[in-house]
C-alpha cells in the first residue's frame, strides 16, 4: 500500500464516524426532554398535560351579538360618589363583557351554559369597613312583577381583590334561552341616606350543539377554557380559567392568559388584582396574585 494512503484512510474513518454519530443523535434531539409531554395547540394556547402551561398565542374571546329586543343596559363599574362609598380606584367592577353604543348606552350582557353559574367581582373594600354587600338575581325584563330568584348577603374579603359569587344548587336552575338580571350592591352609608355603589347586568343561559358538548366532556380544563372562549360563553370561560389558576397559582402562563382575557374586555386595570377564591376544604380565602 502507498504510504500516502494511510492518512487518507484515517480521514475517511473519522468522517464516517462523525456522520454516524450525527445520525444516531438526530432522533434523540428530536425527542422531548425529560419531564415534558405531548402538547397540542388549540385556540392559540399550547396545551400540555403537566401543570406548566406554555402560551403560543393568547386565546381570543368571541363576544356574541346582543339578542333581539330591548338593550339590556347595565353597569360594569360601581361609580362611587361623594356622600356614599369612598372613591377608590379601581372602583367596584363586574368581570363581564360590555359594549358601548353610539348613544353612550352601556350594555352588560354575557352567556352561560350551566344551571347555576358563578359571577366574579373586584371589590376595593374590605371587611373592616363593615359595609353591607348584597347579590340579587331576578327575572328579566324588569317589571313590577319581576320574580326574584336569589338574594344573598356577601362578606367582604380581608383585602381588596376579585371574589366569586356562585348561584347555589338549592335555588331554581336558570332556564335555557331565558335572560336574568343580576345586581351586586355595596351600601357604605349605614343610615342609608346616600345611594349605594353597584354593578348590574344580564345573563342568558344557552345550549351548545351536541358535538361541542361531547368535546367539552372529554377534554382537559385548559382546552375547555379555549372552547368556551371561542364559543362566546363568558361565564364558563372565566370560571374555568379562575379554577385553573387556583390549582396552579405559580403558573406564569395561566397568569398571562388571565390578563389577556380581562384585557380583551377592557378591564386591564383589574387583570393584575389578586384573585380571592375559597379553598375546597376551608372557608378561608386563597389569594392568587397576578404577577
Amino acid at each position: 500500500m502507498n504510504s500516502n494512503s494511510q492518512p487518507i484512510k484515517l480521514f475517511l474513518v473519522v468522517v464516517f464516524s462523525c456522520t454516524s454519530l450525527v445520525v444516531s443523535l438526530t432522533p434523540v434531539l428530536a425527542k422531548p426532554t425529560l419531564g415534558s409531554s405531548r402538547s397540542d395547540v388549540y385556540g392559540g394556547l399550547r396545551l400540555r398535560s403537566h401543570s406548566k402551561t406554555t402560551l403560543a398565542q393568547a386565546t381570543t374571546f368571541n363576544q356574541p351579538t346582543l339578542p333581539p329586543g330591548p338593550p339590556p343596559g347595565g353597569r360594569v363599574r360601581g361609580g362611587a360618589k361623594r356622600g356614599g362609598c369612598p372613591l377608590i380606584k379601581p372602583d367596584l367592577t363586574a368581570l363581564v363583557p360590555f359594549t358601548e353604543e353610539d348613544n353612550s348606552v352601556i350594555n352588560v350582557w354575557a352567556q352561560t351554559t350551566v344551571e347555576h353559574p358563578s359571577w366574579f367581582f373586584y371589590v376595593p373594600y374590605t371587611k373592616d369597613s363593615l359595609y353591607a354587600v348584597e347579590f340579587v338575581l331576578q327575572e328579566y325584563p324588569n317589571s313590577k312583577d319581576s320574580k326574584e330568584i336569589y338574594r344573598k348577603a356577601i362578606a367582604l374579603p380581608d383585602k381588596p381583590g376579585v371574589i366569586r359569587v356562585s348561584l347555589p344548587t338549592t335555588t331554581p336552575a336558570l332556564a335555557v334561552d331565558k335572560q336574568y338580571r343580576w345586581f351586586f350592591t355595596i351600601s357604605c352609608d349605614k343610615e342609608k341616606n346616600s345611594p349605594p355603589t353597584f354593578v348590574e347586568g344580564v345573563i342568558q343561559r344557552v345550549e351548545l350543539n351536541p358535538a361541542t358538548v361531547k368535546e367539552l366532556q372529554t377534554t382537559e380544563p385548559l382546552k375547555r377554557y379555549a372552547v368556551y372562549a371561542q364559543k362566546g360563553i363568558w361565564y364558563e370561560a372565566l370560571t374555568t380559567l379562575a379554577e385553573l389558576r387556583q390549582k396552579n397559582p405559580q403558573d406564569a402562563a395561566l397568569q398571562a392568559e388571565w390578563r389577556n382575557l380581562l384585557g380583551s374586555i377592557r378591564l386591564n386595570d383589574i387583570a393584575t388584582k389578586p384573585l380571592l377564591l375559597e379553598t375546597p376544604s376551608s372557608p378561608q380565602l386563597k389569594v392568587l396574585k397576578a404577577e
